[in-house]
């Protein structure tokens, strides 16, 4: 076999190894070499064939022949006494061993040639079966997955990436020097002496791994990994091994050590969804793989033995410590010296990359991703700027997790669901469900729950837009459409009732007399002009909300009778922009149907405020802020909504089970309007631009002093404290609970218990009563503890430790690792 001659990255011949064999170059042309190589395994293959044949039949011969012998005297031993020779006729032992021995031995040395030439045939019909499903070089694509989409909030903060990055293809010009010395040094330290093959690697290899007791050390050169990569599966079988080496050897002889290596680069799989060392660089360092340093050169030549385990996004220890393994394997082949090994290890390596997703937001991350692929097709790696207001996300999650968390096991309420949105339809946030490692499905977007009540809205707007007015009087009483008789909840009726009240307090017979009168027609009209999708049946029950519609919908329905120009089209996209300058799609707002009337909207309006002052979503009301909205439940508790808005926002809650399981008495205007409440309250805050960013747990960063109070604290407390559990201390004999904390004992208490370790607090009343806010160096403690998982907070604490919790439960610190979303 020939090849071309070995050269490094550099262009130039690297030294010959020693005993290596120089061997000229000729350009090889692939139709030709694969014939020969065809007849060799031909000409291989008879001879083994023919060893074999000839081995079986010798050995057959001989044991023919020692029967044969040995029959007569078998014969002549069953002979009675009186016909058996005399002792001087018995043949003597010749010199040498026996006639008999000799003859006894023949059968077992023919069973052991039939024993040694069977493997010999087996892996012989391997080699050929390899051979004669080897496939072409080059004939497998590795698998990229999706495109990379690099996911930006609404303020252009990068907070999430999916898909597979490329990057740009490596060229010679473009190869760092240290970046071919590092990835040979660690992956393969013979790669330009060997032929594809390193026969003493596999071996020392195999040694290691016996004597470690386990697969520790692969023996595949670079050669061999470039031909599995892009010629073969990855199945692990003896035919894929001998095809992989023949393979290798192919690659050496019709390509030089450089291409194989820039082949090798461009394809292999670095981790955190990066395809090529390109990507890679790009995708860790924020720059192209020419602009690497040594330190960075050697962390990602260490992560392509274990890319998905190592990935520095996810295990920056394990990859620093593979670096620095990389790097002692260079000084040990002289690709670099000691001392700048030690200054590349001495290095400050950052990672220019979004954080982790949060969980939470990786229901709203699905859908765009949908969006993306069908505003801007098949485009390569692109980048979305969102609407999502990160703050305003991390909010809803904790408002709903809060609720769901205190009261879920007691009244029997497994999920739920947010969508908060603007007046133009931008979702702010979203909630797809509890947990989304549990479960993907998006139950904002996904889930049709019959509506209840909720659909009423549609009814009123009907009766308004055909001359009904919230001052018109309708009785409460016993009603029959057909066959179909709806009641109210609480099985009463008030009597004659205004429709502002019968809407406040969501009578059901009045919304059934009322949707019977209109026509449940002119009810489907209405919920199409504001953008109702799902199927509605035109059935008298659909009065009371018996059809299936999603949380979206109902939300931007809602936001229709806001705006007054319905229907509002709910986006999640602002931009979508790939390696070109021009944006891939820039939304734009679509013109709007037909405006609903001054006077019905200010109707409509009128109604859902009562709802909130006077009626069933009392429990959404915000001091000083206008707030309308409507309840809904549907039958036997399986569903309870409430959405409602402000001047700017819309926002609705679902609460249920997935099994369509009954709650416990659960209605809209109970834990549906409460998170409502609590997550407006704290987005009002965020909106008004009064939100500071919280701290970070993964960055161990403090909250800063003087959050508190701006002067010096007049503490009653001041000393070492011992703690009881996370939110309570003993201090100078003195229980100190801490202000808005709920402690926790057990592993959580004893960290904390080891942070404060003859350290001093000192410790104030909060708002006159007997809790306490402590500070520890300046910084607030119970904000310290919030911020690192180390307790919940109260329903009724600050806002800034609410914010604290929020970003502990966003990033999974402390005991919100092991808690549900």
């Amino acid at each position: 076999m020939t090849a071309r001659e070995p050269r490094d990255v550099s262009g130039q011949a690297p030294p010959p190894a020693a005993g290596a064999r120089s061997v000229p170059s000729r350009d090889v042309d692939p139709r030709v070499a694969a014939r020969e190589a065809a007849g060799a395994a031909r000409v291989l293959a008879r001879q083994l064939v023919l060893l074999a044949g000839v081995g079986l039949r010798g050995a057959g011969r001989r044991g023919l022949g020692a029967a044969r012998a040995v029959g007569p005297w078998l014969a002549r031993s069953r002979r009675p006494a009186d016909d058996r020779p005399s002792a001087a006729s018995v043949p003597r032992p010749v010199q040498g061993g026996s006639r008999l021995a000799r003859l006894r031995r023949r059968p077992l040395l023919a069973l052991g040639l039939a024993a040694l030439a069977l493997p010999a045939l087996v892996l012989a019909v391997t080699v050929l079966q390899a051979f004669a499903t080897l496939p072409p070089l080059g004939g497998v694509v590795p698998e990229g997955g999706q495109r990379a989409i690099t996911v930006e909030a609404d303020d252009g903060r990068p907070f999430a990436t999916r898909g597979a990055y490329r990057g740009e293809r490596l060229t010679a010009a473009d190869m760092p020097p240290h970046l071919a010395q590092a990835i040979t040094a660690i992956e393969d330290r013979r790669f330009y002496s060997h032929w594809g093959i390193d026969l003493r690697g596999l071996a020392r290899a195999v040694y290691r791994n016996i004597t470690g007791g386990g697969v520790r050390e692969g023996g595949s050169t670079i050669t061999q990994q470039y031909a599995r990569l892009t010629s073969l599966t990855q199945e692990k079988t003896l035919r894929r091994k001998i095809q992989e080496a023949l393979l290798a050897l192919r690659l050496e002889s019709t390509m030089t050590k450089q291409e194989i290596l820039l082949g090798y680069l461009n394809t292999a799989y670095f981790g955190a969804g990066a395809y090529g060392v390109d990507a890679a660089a790009r995708r860790y360092f924020g720059h192209g793989a020419k602009a690497l340093t040594l330190s960075e050169s050697a962390m990602l030549a260490g992560l392509v033995r274990a890319p998905s385990q190592l990935a520095p996004t996810r295990n920056f220890g394990g990859a620093k410590a593979r670096a620095d393994l990389v790097l002692q394997a260079m000084v040990e082949t002289g690709a670099i010296t000691q001392a700048q090994s030690d200054r590349a290890r001495a290095e400050k390596l950052v990672l220019r990359t979004p954080p982790e997703t949060p969980p939470g937001a990786n229901y709203f991350i699905d859908m765009v991703a949908g969006d993306a692929k069908k505003l801007a097709g098949d485009a390569g790696d692109v980048t979305l700027r969102t609407t999502l207001n990160i703050e305003l996300q991390s909010a809803a999650q904790a408002a709903l997790a809060r609720k769901l968390d205190a009261e879920g096991d007691k009244k029997k309420v497994g999920q739920g669901a947010l969508v908060a949105m603007s007046k133009d339809g931008a979702i702010l946030a979203m909630v797809g469900g509890r947990d989304y490692e549990d479960s993907q499905f998006n139950r904002a977007t996904q889930a049709r729950r019959q509506a209840g009540s909720l659909f009423k809205l549609f009814v009123y707007l009907a009766a308004y837009q055909r001359g009904y007015t919230p001052e018109n009087v309708l009785v409460d009483r016993p009603t029959q459409i057909g066959e179909w008789e709806p009641q109210n909840s609480n099985n009463r009726f008030r009597g004659a009732l205004p429709l502002r009240s019968a809407f406040a307090l969501s009578v059901n017979t009045i919304a059934a007399q009322l949707g019977d009168e209109i026509g449940i027609p002119s009810v489907i009209e209405a919920a199409r002009g504001l953008g109702v999708q799902s199927d509605l049946p035109n059935v008298p029950s659909l009065a009371l909300g018996s059809a299936d519609v999603t949380l979206l919908e109902m939300t931007r329905a809602y936001a229709g009778v806001l705006t007054g120009a319905p229907p509002v089209e709910a986006f999640a996209i602002h931009t979508i922009k790939g390696s070109a300058p021009k944006p891939l799609y820039l939304h734009e707002a679509r013109p709007a149907g037909a405006a609903l009337s001054r006077s019905v909207q200010s109707m409509m309006l009128d109604s859902m405020e009562a709802v909130v002052e006077s009626g069933t979503g009392k429990a959404a009301r915000l001091p000083g802020t206008p707030i309308g909205g409507k309840t809904g439940t549907s039958q036997d508790y399986r569903d309870a909504w409430f959405v409602g808005m402000t001047s700017d926002m819309i926002v609705g809650v679902w609460v249920g089970n997935d099994d369509n399981a009954p709650m416990k008495g659960v209605t809209g205007g109970d834990i549906p309007a409460r998170v409502f409440h609590d997550f407006v309250q704290r987005a009002q805050v965020i909106l008004k631009g009064r939100k500071r960013p919280a701290p970070s747990a993964a960055r161990a960063e403090r909250a800063p002093a003087g959050e508190i109070s701006t002067g010096p604290v007049a503490s009653d407390i001041r000393g070492v404290p011992e703690v009881i559990d996370t939110g309570t201390l003993a201090v100078r004999g003195r229980t100190v609970k801490l202000a808005g904390v709920t402690g926790e004992g057990g592993a959580l208490a004893r960290q904390l218990a080891r942070y404060l370790r003859r350290r001093e607090v000192a410790c104030e009343p909060e708002g006159g009563g007997s809790a306490m806010r402590c500070r520890l160096d300046g910084d607030d403690l119970a904000s310290l503890i919030l911020t690192a998982g180390g307790a919940r907070a109260t329903e009724d604490a600050p806002q800034d430790l609410l914010e604290a919790e929020d970003q502990a439960r966003s990033e999974r610190a402390g005991l919100w690792a092991r808690e549900r979303y």
